[in-house]
């Protein structure tokens, strides 16, 4: 009539491609993860905690950079 049936292999591949990317979409995904994590760490490591300032805390400043 002018068309094929199509073989039901190329779609069998496509689907195991699908799955296999799913796959190492989730693997790379964990990877990363852990990876943000094991920097996250390393660069807090030796932030220190601010003070917080409320109203009425007394604070000193420096006027020298400032034109007037």
């Amino acid at each position: 009539m002018g068309f094929e049936i199509r073989k039901k292999k190329k779609f069998k591949r496509v689907k195991e491609f699908a799955m296999r990317m799913k796959k190492v979409y989730k693997k790379a995904k964990v990877v990363l993860k852990k990876s943000q994590e094991k920097i996250r760490k390393y660069t807090n490591r030796k932030k220190s905690k601010l003070e917080e300032y409320r109203v009425g805390n007394w604070v000193l400043f420096s006027i020298k950079d400032l034109k007037f």
